[in-house]
């Protein structure tokens, strides 16, 4: 059997502090690099999944309409839409799990009829939760 000598565990010593170091360095330039642009791209899903929640927020207030022969007024709101309030010819609910769902960033929908835009209004005030905004804090509306 061969002996192992001190020339035998030169190659068996592993890595060297500047290797490791380098190799931080660059996991940390990625990070960097790719960690901005995942988020951002999680800011855009948000606001996608609002634009096609106010999609069908839209189609279920036309269902309410034919039945009904007008949208809810901004008093009955979107609850019109799960809940029957007494309202004649109302054939819901107009929504699945029988309940208005909340906006990506968990607020409740703003919804005005008659709207100042059409003959409703709907929208969300984006990720920042008020008016106006830009990139993710934009707001999404039904009207544009």
């Amino acid at each position: 059997m061969e002996e192992r000598t001190s020339s035998n565990f030169k190659n068996d010593q592993g890595f060297t502090l500047i290797e490791l170091i380098v190799v931080l360095v660059i996991l940390g330039l990625l990070a960097g690099v790719v960690g901005p642009r995942l988020w951002n791209r999680v800011g855009q899903s948000k606001a996608q999944v609002a634009r096609l929640q106010i999609e069908q927020l839209g189609n279920a207030l036309a269902l309410f309409r034919f039945d009904v022969g007008h949208y809810p007024t901004s008093a009955q709101g979107l609850q019109a839409l799960v809940e029957d309030q007494g309202i004649q010819n109302w054939s819901g609910p107009y929504l699945e799990k029988n309940k208005v769902p909340k906006d990506t960033w968990g607020r409740e929908y703003q919804y005005r009829a008659p709207g100042q835009y059409g003959d409703y209004d709907l929208w969300s005030f984006g990720a920042n939760g008020t008016e106006g905004g830009e990139g993710d804090d934009a707001d999404i509306n039904s009207w544009e």
